[in-house]
């Protein structure tokens, strides 16, 4: 091949690869992470992205070029030449995809590792789900429960999730993990938040006519704000304290009446005697 024709392949790539970059990277695919687990995973997108738009351009970079330099004329209708193999292209075209699968493999293996490894003060959130609603309790602080899921930064979170009728899924985008909820299982969400923040949490498996209505919040507050929080809600939840009353029995002192004598017949009234009588 000659020099000039090396030249125009690899503007047409550089050409084919910057475009694809632009799609990539202009509309913001992806929401501004919130998690230490949703660095990894976006990490692993744009890795894979990368890969993508590298083999994107060197196919595009061929097909434009072949295109171009070998269109057949439109009275052409004549065979082509024949062309035998190349060995040494078609092992390079086959080592090449196997090295960039095998790569993939291996980032996503470790990020999946690294997300469900837990922390020493892992902090327990149980996660009720059942149609249309989401119920959080924290067994650590007395089984508080909240209608929100609240988090403080920087900490370790598992989330031990069940269901009470039909499947349901929780999500929050920033999070970039998504768990199903699974009745008659307890399934598993490790979480680290590492930004401040209010952030919608929703229910992305279809359960039901009010599906799109079951959402909900995760708040991600600075560690001395969530404890306070926490205490707080404790009170607010603790019964209020049992009362004995101790009664002081009162011994009443009851004076018997004295029984009167019958009365004389001649005290009684003249009716009265008759009566006797």
């Amino acid at each position: 091949m000659r020099r000039g024709s090396i030249v125009q392949l690899i503007v047409i790539g550089v050409l084919a690869g910057a475009i694809a970059s632009a799609f990539a990277l202009i509309p913001g695919w992806l929401p501004q992470p919130a998690s230490r687990e949703a660095g990894r995973i976006d990490f692993v997108f744009w890795f894979v992205t990368g890969i993508c738009i590298f083999v994107f351009s060197i196919v595009a970079a061929v097909s434009v070029f072949a295109v171009w330099k070998f269109r057949a004329k439109p009275d052409d209708d004549s065979d082509g030449p024949p062309i035998h193999g190349h060995t040494g292209l078609e092992i390079l075209w086959t080592a090449v995809p196997t090295l960039l699968v095998t790569s993939i493999a291996i980032v996503s293996a470790i990020v999946l590792s690294r997300n469900d490894a837990q922390a020493k003060d892992t902090l327990r959130v149980d996660v009720t789900a059942q149609q249309f609603t989401f119920t959080f309790s924290y067994p650590d602080a007395g089984n508080v429960t909240s209608p929100v899921l609240m988090l403080p930064k920087g900490r370790s979170v598992e989330l031990y999730m069940r269901s009470l009728d039909v499947i349901h899924s929780v999500f929050v985008p920033q999070f970039s993990q998504k768990e199903d909820v699974v009745p008659g299982l307890v399934t598993q969400l490790h979480i680290t938040p590492t930004r401040l923040g209010t952030f919608p949490l929703e229910c992305t498996e279809l359960c039901g006519l009010g599906h799109s209505l079951m959402r909900s919040q995760a708040v991600v507050m600075e560690p001395a704000a969530f404890d306070s929080w926490l205490k707080k809600q404790g009170k607010t939840a603790a019964p209020p304290p049992s009362t004995t009353t101790s009664t002081t029995s009162t011994t009443s002192t009851t004076t018997p009446r004295r029984r009167r004598p019958p009365a004389s017949p001649s005290s009684m009234p003249t009716a009265a005697r008759a009566a006797t009588r």
